[in-house]
């Protein structure tokens, strides 16, 4: 079990526009922190700018981005960086995470790619991770992501995610739907995968819904509620790392804020057990 400062604390929810108005009308939510795309806000004035700020200045707010597209051919964006660095500031956004994938050469793919798992990629990724970090002037997080396919394989899934992470020294968002999802879909132990983590760099976890395309084909979508095989999935991370920072992802076909609001509350009801049996094994000399 792995023992550090996280930047934020409890159970989380993803905003997005759609949430915005029924989020607000239903009062004080029982959520300690939430989480956006800076993309989908940089920039942001008027009317919906406004709902944002009212939003950020009641809640702790952390960033996760999608289009610094860190495994790509293409040079990165320092200009969006620096106002990504404003942004942040502005904001008093608590940690800024991105998917350890690409999305683009010249143009953008509007979906995730998986960077090949090679020596050569490692060492490419870790530079361009150790640039924003230079540039923000803040550690960054990096998430595991779900793949569908894995060109160019050299080493594992789980020996290239570790690699990158001790060679840019960065923080993983630990994402417990893309494992059970990416374990299906590549024949992997998904309790394997998770306890050979390494849980002092693990900055927060994302938990989300996802859909069965086929038995052997899951695809990753956010939008639809936690089954029960990620939910005993999100306990043994709990049993292993600690009582991590957890956000609910929900990205479309949202259900009533309440259906949303009970699945934070599940999360924070098992934080809750793993916080109470810590302490007890501590008060027990365990």
């Amino acid at each position: 079990m792995s023992h550090r400062e996280y930047a934020i604390s409890g159970a989380g929810l993803g905003l997005r526009r759609a949430l915005l108005g029924p989020l607000h009308d239903h009062g004080p939510l029982p959520v300690d922190f939430m989480e956006v795309a800076p993309e989908n806000w940089i920039g942001i004035g008027g009317k919906l700018g406004r709902q944002f700020r009212w939003f950020t200045e009641r809640y702790p707010f952390i960033c996760h981005g999608l289009s610094l597209s860190l495994g790509s051919p293409a040079p990165l964006d320092e200009r969006f960086l620096l106002d990504l660095k404003a942004f942040l500031k502005e904001h008093q956004i608590r940690s800024y995470s991105e998917h350890l994938s690409y999305c683009g050469d010249d143009g953008h793919l509007y979906d995730l790619m998986p960077i090949p798992f090679t020596d050569e990629a490692v060492h490419y990724v870790a530079d361009r991770i150790k640039r924003v970090q230079e540039i923000l002037e803040q550690r960054i997080a990096v998430e595991n992501v779900s793949y569908y396919a894995a060109p160019g394989q050299e080493m594992k899934e789980i020996e290239f995610l570790r690699a990158v992470l001790d060679e840019a020294d960065c923080d993983l968002l630990l994402d417990v739907n893309n494992i059970y999802v990416n374990s299906v879909n590549h024949r992997y132990d998904a309790v394997e995968f998770l306890k050979a983590l390494p849980g002092e760099r693990v900055a927060y976890f994302h938990v989300a819904g996802h859909f069965n395309e086929a038995e052997d084909l899951i695809i990753d979508t956010h939008g639809a509620a936690i089954i029960e095989n990620v939910w005993d999935l999100l306990n043994v991370a709990y049993e292993h790392f600690g009582a991590v920072p957890t956000l609910l992802e929900r990205d479309f076909n949202f259900p009533p804020v309440e259906e949303l609001l009970a699945e934070v509350g599940r999360v924070a009801e098992l934080q809750h057990y793993w916080l109470d049996t810590g302490r007890k094994q501590i008060a027990h000399g365990g």
